[in-house]
């Protein structure tokens, strides 16, 4: 078995054949490799789509299968157009037009962490370095495959949905009597339909049936008409927008992988980004799960005083890291331009509500959500020790420079390193988050023309501002925790170098290192 040069040592290198002096690529382990990627993160992605809705209640109304499709393909970028008609009180016209743009970000993170772990470990176990030619090799098989799965995802993502009024349980009143079916209960069975009505319908409704409290004066023949209402509600999961967002999704998920692992090879002309980007991004990304982590441990204890704990719990399956990245920028006082109207406000949590409710557009800031409640502070204060603790871990993982005689000279020089690479870094990970966590989504049911349901919710982040402040908040916490693990001796302790002789170096990245060989 050969060594050295061509990476052929050392634990789980094997060598391949050679072509002109040098090693081909090993199509056998890349393919097996990227099966096994694909394979687990499409796997995870469909499990917590389905559980997620399971515990939602979302497959009363329909099959969950396609449903749970759609929801993956909306998690890694993709498009999903909804369409329907309703049909109630002789309105047989009626028609519902619905857009959605919101990602369901728990599910892409869960195939995204997959995704990673998997394409991260094929990389270790080629050997100690890995080519260029190799490096595309595997991660152009990952994307190809995760496109030819996306595309048989966006082909079963597609069902209709459909509420019939006979299963709001109204039929069992009309004909007995109105004041002996309210004696017996009508009154609340009508009042838990209409709340199961899609879109807010039962809010909408004319003055007299939405109105339980004069319900004497309602017909018989009108809660007829309410038995025969139908709702039916299709969704198609979009081919062509659907395949280019996973193509950015998958290859956004390798690069940051790449640019986030301390332990993995890099081709030779790549090795700078190991001792300067990597301490910084894998400090941001490590500081960015802990915060989703800890959304999911609010919304468990939250579990505990609800009386409906499996929506908390399906919501935040769903859901958790798109409330979380949403108050991570605001918590950084990047601004927002929002607006809400109609029935899609209920779904804005308090006192963002407050803010955006009454059709206009207005702007979104820690500040004014602080005036509505001062508790939102905390938000802020919370967001500036993670970035502060993304700054010491950054410190500690970024090797110290050789030769500084001077102990002040060092600290700062090291600071200024830390505080510009976390930075440049932060620069570009907040705008990621403010994009990632925009929404979008109206509802409007047109009869004849007229809208008479109209809801949406536009909520989109200031992307200018986010890179502008990413950058100063990284500069500042870079700087900030640098100086703290310099005075406590942990600067470059847990810097991480490859496998030795992975450069044809031993302990040494070149010009990088601290106290200890890495």
């Amino acid at each position: 078995m050969q060594a050295g040069a061509d990476g052929g040592g050392g634990r789980g290198s094997r060598p391949g054949r050679r072509w002109g002096g040098r090693a081909s690529v090993r199509w056998g382990d890349v393919l097996l490799c990227a099966v096994a990627a694909v394979s687990w993160s499409l796997i995870g992605m469909a499990g917590t789509a389905a559980l997620g809705l399971h515990l939602l209640g979302a497959d009363s109304l329909g099959s969950l299968g396609p449903m749970a499709a759609a929801t993956v393909a909306l998690g890694v970028g993709g498009s999903v157009t909804p369409s329907g008609d309703v049909s109630a009180f002789g309105l047989d016209e009626a028609e519902a037009a619905t857009t959605v743009d919101i990602a369901p970000l728990g599910v892409g993170l869960v195939g995204a962490l997959l995704l990673a772990h998997f394409f991260l470990r094929s990389l270790r176990a080629a050997g100690m370095m890995i080519g260029p030619a190799e490096l595309l090799a595997r991660a152009g098989s990952v994307i190809m495959l995760f496109l030819a799965m996306l595309a048989g995802l966006s082909w079963a993502g597609h069902d209709v949905v459909t509420i019939d009024g006979e299963q709001l349980g109204v039929d069992k009143g009309v004909g007995s009597g109105l004041g002996t079916g309210l004696d017996n209960g009508l009154g609340d069975r009508i009042e838990e339909g209409l709340d199961r009505l899609p879109g807010g319908i039962g809010d909408k409704l004319p003055d007299g049936l939405g109105d339980l409290g004069d319900i004497g004066g309602l017909l018989p023949d009108r809660l007829g008409d309410l038995v025969q209402a139908k709702a039916s509600v299709g969704f198609t999961v979009d081919t062509a927008p659907t395949l280019l967002g996973g193509t950015v999704w998958v290859t956004g998920v390798l690069l940051i992988a790449l640019l986030a692992s301390r332990r993995t090879p890099l081709p030779r002309g790549l090795r700078g980004l190991h001792r300067t980007v990597r301490p910084a991004a894998s400090a941001l990304v490590t500081v960015v799960l802990v915060a989703v982590a800890a959304g999911c441990a609010a919304a468990a204890y939250a579990m505990t005083g609800d009386d409906h704990p499996r929506r908390i719990a399906g919501a935040a399956l769903l859901g958790a890291p798109n409330g979380v990245w949403l108050g991570i920028p605001v918590g950084l006082f990047v601004p927002w331009d929002g607006r809400a109207t109609g029935a899609l406000t209920r779904f804005l949590p308090d006192p963002l509500d407050d803010l955006l409710s009454g059709g206009s557009e207005r702007t979104l800031t820690l500040g004014r959500l602080a005036e509505l409640d001062g508790r939102v502070w905390l938000l802020g204060v919370a967001a500036a020790l993670m970035m502060w603790f993304a700054g010491v871990l950054a410190a500690v993982r970024t090797p110290l420079a050789r030769g500084t005689s001077v102990p002040t000279a060092g600290a700062l020089g090291f600071a200024g390193r830390c505080g510009a690479r976390l930075g440049a870094v932060t620069a570009a990970g907040l705008p990621l988050l403010v994009w990632l966590t925009g929404v979008s989504a109206t509802a409007s049911l047109s009869v004849f023309g007229v809208d008479a349901f109209d809801a949406g919710i536009e909520l989109h982040g200031r992307l200018g501002a986010a890179a502008l402040l990413g950058a100063a908040w990284g500069f500042a916490a870079g700087a900030a925790g640098a100086l703290l693990a310099y005075a406590t001796g942990a600067a470059g302790s847990g810097a991480a170098g490859l496998a030795p002789g992975a450069f044809g170096m031993r302990g040494s990245l070149g010009g990088g290192g601290g106290g200890r060989p890495l």
